[in-house]
């Protein structure tokens, strides 16, 4: 399809191959260390994925930061990002990570349902603040937790900060693209779920971030959803769309200053 190359990001990441291994193996270092801290496969829904992973800092949470992960929807799930919990758990917040279904098992609709049904879950476990940020698919998937309605009002009051990270923001392109014979969405669809066309939003600071060396797709999309909500917008240099979460396992970047400030 015509749009496949311009959404394609590991064909231009040198050793591109070698991140989810890294990941992974990043990511069950650090639930090993947490110990009794890391509480993991909390369903938060009936299905197999409707879980979210939990871990605690030491003494009572400041708040919790949900991060959502990404995947065009279609890969992954939470277990292969605990390590970038680092940042915020250091500055005595707590991390929730939550898995979701995928395309072509249920809608995109169907998993922004799952998201804001792990969020209302997240924050029944946590009390504080509430900070969100995902990568990618996940960029997406946190800007429409701002749709109010979504998420009740007693959880959308909590939010303190939205974060997406070289987020999908207008849909629409997607249909252009071969991965669409497994979203199955229309026009009609692409419209529904795109943060740029959300109108009754929760009035929460949202930061859209993205890295400098990113595919112009991926530029223009973070570009989009900053002019159409009027929001903060941070090109990270140096970062392409792999490794641009890598700030979340710091906990002295300026990304998880975002977070717990």
């Amino acid at each position: 399809m015509e749009l496949d190359d311009a959404y394609a990001n590991g064909a231009y990441i040198a050793g591109a191959d070698d991140y989810p291994p890294r990941w992974d193996a990043s990511a069950e270092d650090f639930r090993n260390s947490l110990h009794e801290r890391a509480q993991l496969d909390i369903p938060y829904g009936p299905g197999d994925r409707n879980k979210f992973d939990l871990f605690l800092p030491e003494g009572t949470p400041k708040g919790v930061f949900i991060f959502v992960h990404g995947g065009y929807w279609l890969r992954f799930d939470k277990s292969t990002w605990s390590h970038l919990a680092v940042g915020p758990l250091a500055h005595g917040w707590a991390v929730a990570m939550p898995s979701y279904d995928l395309c072509p098992d249920v809608s995109i609709a169907d998993i922004t349902r799952q998201v804001a049904s792990a969020v209302v879950h997240i924050a029944e476990e946590v009390d504080g603040p509430i900070a969100l940020a995902g990568h990618s698919a996940g960029g997406h998937l946190v800007a429409r937790m701002l749709d109010r309605a979504l998420l009740p009002e007693d959880v959308g009051a909590r939010l303190k900060t939205v974060i997406p990270i070289s987020p999908l923001s207008d849909l629409l392109p997607l249909l252009r693209t071969s991965m669409n014979k497994q979203f199955k969405m229309d026009a009609e669809a692409a419209k529904a779920e795109s943060p740029v066309e959300m109108q009754d939003r929760y009035d929460v600071p949202v930061t859209v971030w993205v890295g400098a060396e990113e595919r112009p797709a991926f530029l223009d999309q973070a570009q989009w959803l900053t002019d159409a909500w009027a929001t903060d917008h941070v090109i990270a240099f140096g970062k392409h769309h792999f490794n641009v979460i890598d700030p979340l396992a710091d906990p002295d970047s300026d990304l998880v200053a975002l977070i717990v400030n």
